[in-house]
């Protein structure tokens, strides 16, 4: 046998070795990326999911939060992982449509570094003020806004985060400077405007209707065409005066690039399904959040589209792109 047909052999016996390993998939335990901290909705949201998906796949799902830097570690650790289908990540808007055109020197590519598997849903989000604040409407924020700036502190995700977006465009709306304070996460941002660590934010609807309900926060507004039923007092943003912000937070399902197709395809069959079936959908909508699955390709032309409107909110706001710096990517 010469040497050429040994190398014929050894990648045909490679590629049946493969394909059986993906048509048996998952045969141990499966790592789940969340690009943000545990008891933010997302983190609420995916541990439900992966209850209801355990026994369906057959194996444990071991979630991994990697919050901080506008979703920026979670993206370096889903594309530094094997593309082996044992590494999935749950990525947003951040890690694929704002960082690419918000940071140089990313330690991913967005465009090359992962494989699309769904869309999973879109945010409700909402605006909340401190309770120590004093602030009950959109118009009283403004004008305590515009009126002395450093009394205010708003809570994000890091520079370039959506929430980082938001107060950019709203203090370029407005002429005013109140500063942003950088969190891993929606709870951890909520639990910060309850104790008047910062006074104002913009995260999903899901991490503070407790606190709402407690009387510890007070929400401003919601992003949504209609009143929520669960806020039916909470105006939308456009009633309380914000005019249409250019953006919509939503969640994804990815792996690293080089993933085998099939596995990528289970995992699309399989997490699509149950973002479809009602009892989950009901589970989703008491978390302020709207079910969107689609197909691979369709969450790729969603992903290109996307991109084209961050760049047109980004112009709004006014941002430039900076140096990513990993020294404070724990921020």
């Amino acid at each position: 046998m010469n040497a050429l047909m040994r190398i014929a052999l050894s990648i045909f016996a490679a590629a049946c070795s493969s394909a059986a390993s993906a048509q048996n998939y998952p045969e141990r335990p499966i790592r789940m990326i969340v690009s943000i901290a545990a008891g933010s909705v997302t983190d609420v949201i995916m541990r439900g999911a992966v209850q209801e998906l355990q026994p369906r796949l057959g194996q444990p799902i071991i979630i991994e939060n990697r919050g901080g830097a506008a979703g920026i570690l979670g993206g370096q650790a889903c594309a530094q992982a094997a593309p082996d289908g044992y590494t999935i990540c749950v990525i947003y808007h951040n890690t694929l449509s704002y960082n690419p055109l918000l940071f140089s020197k990313l330690p991913y590519n967005a465009d090359t570094d992962f494989v699309p598997i769904t869309r999973l849903f879109f945010l409700v989000e909402g605006v909340f003020v401190s309770v120590d604040s004093n602030i009950s409407s959109v118009a009283e924020l403004k004008k305590a806004a515009q009126a002395d700036s450093a009394k205010l502190n708003f809570g994000t995700l890091g520079e370039g985060s959506s929430p980082d977006l938001f107060l950019r465009w709203m203090n370029n709306q407005w002429h005013s400077q109140i500063v942003g304070v950088p969190y891993k996460g929606g709870g951890p941002a909520a639990q910060a405007l309850a104790a008047n660590e910062i006074q104002v934010t913009r995260f999903g609807v899901g991490n503070f209707k407790g606190l709402v309900d407690a009387g510890k926060v007070k929400a401003l507004t919601v992003n949504s065409a209609e009143r929520s039923r669960l806020l039916p007092n909470v105006p939308t943003d456009k009633e309380a005066g914000f005019g249409d912000f250019p953006a919509r937070g939503w969640w994804g399902l990815a792996a690293p690039k080089g993933t085998p197709p099939q596995i990528t395809a289970k995992l699309n069959t399989e997490f699509v399904k149950l973002f479809n079936e009602p009892s989950f959908v009901a589970f989703l909508e008491k978390n302020f959040v709207v079910a969107a699955p689609t197909t691979p390709e369709g969450f790729a032309a969603f992903l290109r589209e996307d991109r084209k409107a961050a760049e047109d909110l980004i112009k709004i706001a006014n941002t430039k792109t900076e140096e990513y710096d990993p020294a404070h990517a724990e921020h």
